[in-house]
């Protein structure tokens, strides 16, 4: 099955649907004890520490989300220690935490991620960069450190791979983003393919703040071929796969060639229980690209995603102004950041759901991206307890910087079981939610496009989390009844479908 048949993206979706999808074992039980290792460990490689070259990042937090002061004169590139930041703040360890007999010392990292179970993996692919030479590396944050994986410039293979990628074609550093999919399906099952978006989001989220804060251009991209890439790696595919890649910086093209690609030296530690999980494959398989041509007839798709003109009352945003937004460093942001476990039931101001709404629902810079704001979904939120504004459902317009009434009332019950009857939903003070036009995106871009609208979703929800605690609030992210939220929102929601919810609230 390739890309074009998008039976397989809607088997797969409606397979993992809450309540009731056909590839999900209601009894299934997780155990916490037996939880898989939380790292990908190299033997017999060697690696380059980053343990002292970590800094301040330079820039408050929330004008990072706005993408920051344009850069002056030409495309800034990154050095060594720009590099050990981008990784430390995207998926480096910012505390530990030990809650004792049973579960013991739990890592938690710089992003969001379902069940921390940690399932993705950074790799960079760079020329030569101010104190490092070029060659291909995987982060271990255990360290941290750079494990060398391969020496030389092996750019030019994913400039191949991406069918010219104008983004990866002058980039000097390539981050890869893959799944070690069995760490997270060992708790959700078959879902760990949507975590596998949603959490690789919350991550690129972190990525794009600190390459802007930096003043570094940086372009997701999604349009590649899979092997060639995960060939790079050396990736056994049936275990891991590349997700997708940010090419950051620009003005140093890749060399014509690139050194021959042997088998590594190194072997990777067997993650014991891991299992071969063939829904997940094959829906990975079936959003796959399988030459340079597929990779820039995807690219170049679109999608008008234009909203109907609004046909309730409009509120428009009021966010803080810049002088009364809180200056905290992006980087203390990302290490005080977490995901609220209770929320107290008490307001927030407009002001602060303004600065978020208009900080964090923005255009994420991929190459899938057309003109609009959001490319592939719509922001729905349902506020239970917001100052100055009416309790109720809602629709975002980033066009206008106004949230649409849909229908007012006090829906806090309702948002609890629409998270799954957790009670998070209900006591927060704003459920925001990502749905996505799921006929239009898959025969716009195939099964990729099921890729592309869970990333968009979650990126735009890991800049939520970072808004939120920037001002110093809390937010988690949940999981839903699909098709309940569907119809909660509809009928104007009527033809889309749930991609990702995130709630905003005070922290108990």
């Amino acid at each position: 099955m390739d890309n074009s048949q998008i039976e397989a993206a809607w088997s797969y979706h409606n397979g993992t649907r809450h309540p009731g999808g056909y590839l999900l074992d209601p009894h299934h039980v997780y155990n916490w004890e037996l939880r898989p290792r939380l790292f990908k460990v190299y033997e017999g490689a060697p690696s380059l520490s980053l343990e002292d070259e970590f800094a301040p990042v330079g820039m408050p937090a929330l004008e990072a989300l706005g993408g920051g002061s344009p850069a002056e004169g030409a495309a800034r590139q990154p050095d060594r220690q720009e590099l050990a930041r981008l990784l430390q703040y995207s998926a480096g360890i910012t505390k530990t935490i030990n809650y004792g007999r049973g579960v013991g010392k739990v890592p938690f990292r710089a992003a969001a991620c379902t069940g921390a179970l940690y399932h993705i993996e950074l790799y960079a692919v760079c020329g030569e960069l101010p104190g490092l030479e070029a060659g291909v590396y995987h982060f271990d944050p255990r360290q941290p450190a750079l494990t060398i994986l391969r020496r030389g410039d092996f750019r030019r293979r994913l400039v191949e791979g991406t069918g010219g990628s104008p983004a990866v074609v002058e980039a000097p550093l390539i981050l890869v983003y893959s799944d070690v999919y069995w760490r997270n399906a060992v708790k959700y099952q078959a879902r760990a393919y949507r975590h596998a978006y949603w959490d690789s989001g919350t991550i690129v989220a972190n990525t794009l703040a600190v390459a802007a804060a930096r003043r570094l251009p940086a372009q997701v991209v999604s349009g590649f071929v899979d092997d060639e890439v995960n060939q790079l790696l050396d990736l056994d595919t049936e275990r891991e796969f590349v997700l997708q890649m940010v090419a950051v910086g620009s003005d140093s093209p890749a060399p014509e060639d690139s050194p021959p690609l042997e088998p590594l030296q190194a072997s990777v530690q067997p993650l014991p229980g891991q299992r071969r999980l063939d829904s997940i494959l094959e829906m990975h398989t079936a959003s796959s690209l399988p030459d340079p041509e597929a990779a820039v007839q995807w690219r170049s798709a679109r999608l008008d995603l234009s909203p109907p003109e609004p046909q309730g009352q409009l509120f428009p945003l009021q966010p803080l102004p810049p002088e009364e937004q809180p200056e905290d460093d992006l980087g203390s942001v990302i290490v005080r950041r977490g995901s609220s476990r209770r929320f107290r039931r008490e307001p927030i101001t407009f002001a602060q759901l303004s600065t978020i709404l208009q900080k964090s629902v923005t255009g994420v810079d991929a190459d899938f991206k057309g003109p609009e704001p959001l490319a592939l979904s719509q922001a729905y939120v349902i506020a239970n307890a917001v100052e100055a504004l009416p309790a109720g459902a809602y629709v975002y317009h980033p066009q206008r910087q106004a949230l649409e009434l849909l229908q007012e009332g006090q829906f806090r019950d309702q948002a609890g079981q629409l998270a799954l009857g957790q009670a998070l939903g209900a006591d927060a003070s704003a459920n925001i939610y990502f749905l996505s036009p799921l006929d239009a995106v898959l025969e716009r871009f195939g099964n990729r496009g099921y890729r592309a609208a869970q990333l968009e979703a979650a990126t735009i929800a890991g800049r939520i989390y970072l808004a939120a605690y920037a001002l110093r609030l809390g937010a988690t992210g949940l999981t839903f009844l699909d098709d309940a939220v569907t119809d909660f929102f509809s009928p104007h929601a009527a033809d889309k479908r749930v991609m990702f919810l995130v709630t905003v609230g005070r922290p108990a």
